[in-house]
């Protein structure tokens, strides 16, 4: 049986891996929430946060900077951009919220699972073999706030 030996991560791409992370730990803390019964709304407030803060602008530079490497049509782009579909969805909706929290957390962790462990083994691949280089805009690390105004997952 042959081992499939990890690619090293491209240094371009790290900032969006640690949005992944943070992204990762968001699922944590809805997970927690809803374990320990904290009232939906502060949930919701704070995915609403985390959304426009954090999600969107990471959907957004992938959708601009590291999908087109592979162009629009390729299955696993397709894949990925009807998941940031389905997510959106789940982040904005305001009926059946605390449904929409529990499938988002499972959802995100999964997408982000898919996109570090294939997406971007894939894009990188691509940009090896193309001899392209990945734009400088992802290279600026982009530092983690978090909001603390209500810690509902201590």
């Amino acid at each position: 049986m042959q081992t499939i030996k990890p690619l090293k991560r491209d240094k371009a791409l790290h900032p969006l891996s640690h949005g992944h992370h943070h992204s990762l730990l968001f699922c944590w803390k809805i997970r927690t929430g809803l374990k320990n019964k904290v009232e939906v709304s502060r949930i919701k407030r704070y995915s609403d946060w985390f959304f426009e803060q954090h999600v969107l602008p990471h959907f957004q530079q992938e959708e601009q900077y590291l999908f087109p490497i592979l162009g629009n049509d390729h299955l696993l782009v397709k894949r990925a951009l009807a998941e940031h579909r389905r997510l959106t969805r789940l982040f904005t909706g305001n009926e059946k919220i605390k449904r929409n929290l529990s499938l988002l957390e499972e959802e995100l962790e999964c997408h982000i699972r898919f996109e570090e462990r294939i997406l971007f083994q894939e894009i990188q691949e691509a940009a090896e073999k193309n001899q392209s280089s990945f734009p400088d805009t992802l290279v600026a690390e982009h530092s983690f706030k978090e909001n603390t105004e209500d810690l509902f997952w201590e």
